[in-house]
């Protein structure tokens, strides 16, 4: 006996929880897979003549509201990408890039970055995150810890790439961030801290070699750094590792 409309004499109770759960999840890998394609997309191949990419799922644009009354839409189906100096190494999809002219300042491979806002960054306070100690004076170097400033830069090749003339702190992470290089050409160079080796009488840098310096991208207020100041700094730094001889850019063996 059964009566008619009770759907549990044919359905189990704990099956349509099964399927109702089979379709909430579809639907959240769905929506993830959307959102993580917010940014970054469309694409460009590199190895076809740059024909777009645009992925699937595209979500369709959101605009955010940014502290200072700014605003950023994303995804920003009509940005236009910053040039780089690379052609790929073969027809095929997916061919690594090899750079042309300055390979340092190609932005592909180890030197490439990303398009960040051409401003400084803040803290919560408005005051700049990041500036060198000689305006933030309420901050010194620790009494145990060596003090590089007026110690020489060697850099990969034995060679002498300036002197440290200042350094540069960040007071939200409380670290120094950047060691500012005076070339001894009237350029002053930001080193960041994760290619330097601080001893005591010299700081040493692998990354690039002493007429690299001269090339390190420049501020363009001598007491402040931009977000994408900081890319293309520490892309130019990165581009050396691999860049900066061309026997680096050869296979080992």
């Amino acid at each position: 006996m059964h009566t008619i409309g009770n759907i549990t004499g044919y359905i189990d109770v704990a099956q349509l929880l099964l399927y109702a759960f089979w379709i909430f999840f579809a639907g959240l890998i769905y929506y993830l897979a959307q959102e993580n394609h917010r940014e970054g997309y469309p694409m460009e191949s590199s190895s076809n003549g740059r024909v777009v990419v645009k992925g699937f799922p595209i979500p369709a644009p959101k605009t955010f509201l940014l502290e200072g009354g700014h605003s950023v839409t994303v995804p920003d189906l009509n940005r236009q990408e910053p040039a780089y100096q690379g052609v790929p190494t073969s027809s095929t999809s997916g061919a690594p890039l090899e750079p042309r002219g300055d390979a340092m300042r190609a932005a592909i491979g180890a030197g490439a970055y990303a398009s960040r806002e051409d401003v400084p960054e803040r803290t919560s306070h408005g005051d700049l995150l990041i500036q060198p100690l000689r305006k933030a004076n309420s901050y010194s170097v620790a009494p145990q810890d060596v003090d590089p400033r007026g110690l020489p830069v060697m850099a990969g090749d034995g060679k002498q790439g300036g002197t440290v003339k200042d350094i540069w702190i960040d007071s939200a992470e409380m670290m120094f961030r950047y060691l500012e290089v005076d070339t001894g050409n009237g350029h002053n160079a930001l080193l960041p801290m994760s290619f330097a080796l601080i001893r005591r009488n010299q700081v040493e840098v692998h990354a690039i070699y002493a007429r690299h310096f001269s090339g390190v991208p420049a501020l363009k207020s001598p007491d402040q750094v931009t977000k994408l100041e900081e890319e293309k700094i520490s892309a130019y730094y990165g581009g050396g590792t691999l860049y900066a001889d061309i026997k680096r850019s050869e296979p080992l063996i």
